[in-house]
């Protein structure tokens, strides 16, 4: 079994992926805690938390097969306008380039975002100086832009993977698997008399509904649920789209909500501790008895109903906390609707995209099934870190592609 270090790791998602294709994945890397300890949690317990500017080659275990590593991407950004390499966070490749120097791999794998064919004085300027780098130390480089849906995933993810040997095969990536075959992308096919040999055998791409579907009305809860025989985890939303574009069509007071709840609370018996299990929450139902109006928080309309059902309190707020409105919405980047009837836009370390149902963002766990993660994957951290994670992450799919490409090149394998 091929031996795979991994820098800058983060939960796993490029691991994981070479882990299904066969790795043995012996080492890991990165400086988040939280993505350590998912990493731990779900891949195996190699990930090592710590600057990897601080850690010596020699920490690395040897005889190492192939190197991975997503080098932080942020100053590439095409949506950081003042993208330069004088951007520290830039310069973390070279310490995949020491690691791929020192060990001597007869693989490695680079992921980054389509930016860094961009950022610079001149278009691929960046990027050529990274693969002559590599080059420099003795090894073939490639790289390619790739949009992860035309591989089956269901997202259209644009990222550069960056793929360097030294042992004297060619450098070949993953081929497309699928195709945008809606209506307005065949009107401009039809009339490419190679249509067929080209497109033919491809499959239409995979659509955000067809693989988070069956989540649309689930209510978002901290705790595992049952969902048509399979467990859900992580199936926990930001709610911060209220004032936006659905929000409540009255003022409401919180101070005044709280203690009306708390009232109804002592009445009937029920404990704080008590409510949150029976909604599924960890800790929310505290924040709804709450005065303080900067800790406090007002249920949802539809935790509302089910609230007033073993509360048993009277009509006083209803109409106030639970009648909403469509609001106007700012075409910002944050307040973009998800798609649904087609792959999703790119999954973002910054925040997911507001849910079809305009009531939440996505979920952890839509998130994290866009991204190919499989549904036992239990992410760590707050609602905010967990999003980072996943939107940080490579899906899955994509690298196992990879992995199931360069373990046959390895092999000698006609590919």
């Amino acid at each position: 079994m091929y031996r795979v270090a991994s820098l800058f790791s983060g939960a796993g998602g490029m691991d994981l992926g070479f882990k299904n294709a066969g790795f043995d994945i012996v080492w890991a890397n990165d400086f988040d805690h939280d993505s350590v300890q998912t990493y731990n949690s779900n891949i195996g317990n190699h990930a090592v938390l710590g600057d990897i500017t601080k850690i010596r080659s020699s920490d690395i275990p040897d005889d190492i097969d192939l190197v991975l590593g997503g080098f932080p991407c942020q100053g590439f950004s095409v949506n950081n306008t003042k993208r330069s390499m004088d951007d520290e966070r830039n310069s973390l490749y070279l310490e995949m380039l020491r690691i791929v120097a020192d060990k001597k791999p007869k693989f490695f794998l680079a992921e980054n975002v389509k930016g860094i064919l961009s950022i610079g004085g001149k278009p691929l300027e960046v990027i050529n100086m990274i693969k002559n780098d590599f080059m420099e130390i003795g090894y073939e480089v490639d790289y390619e832009l790739i949009n992860t849906a035309d591989y089956g995933i269901p997202q259209l993810r644009q990222r550069v993977f960056i793929m360097g040997n030294r042992i004297g095969v060619k450098n070949k990536f993953p081929e497309k698997t699928h195709m945008d075959f809606s209506k307005e992308h065949q009107e401009q096919l039809k009339n490419n008399p190679l249509y067929k040999e080209c497109y033919g055998d491809l499959k239409p791409y995979v659509s955000a509904k067809e693989v988070i579907g069956h989540l649309y009305d689930a209510r978002t809860r901290d705790l595992p649920f049952e969902l048509e025989g399979k467990t859900i985890y992580n199936h926990t939303a930001s709610t911060n789209v209220a004032d936006e574009f659905w929000g409540r069509k009255y003022k409401v007071n919180q101070h005044d909500i709280c203690d009306y709840l708390k009232k109804w609370r002592n009445k009937s018996g029920w404990s704080t501790k008590r409510v949150d299990e029976h909604f599924g929450y960890a800790h929310t139902a505290g924040h709804w008895f709450r005065k303080d109006n900067k800790s406090g928080s007002i249920p949802k309309p539809e935790d509302w109903w089910e609230l007033k059902k073993i509360l048993k309190f009277d009509d006083t707020y209803d109409k106030e906390v639970t009648t909403f409105e469509k609001k106007k919405i700012m075409f910002e980047q944050t307040l973009r609707i998800a798609n649904w009837d087609r792959p999703s836009d790119t999954i973002t370390a910054s925040g997911a995209e507001i849910h079809p149902n305009k009531k939440r963002r996505l979920s952890v766990r839509e998130c994290a099934i866009i991204q190919t993660f499989p549904d036992n994957f239990i992410f760590h951290g707050r609602v905010g870190s967990c999003y980072k994670q996943i939107g940080n992450a490579v899906p899955v799919k994509i690298a196992e592609l990879f992995g199931n490409i360069i373990h046959k090149q390895i092999n000698g394998e006609v590919v």
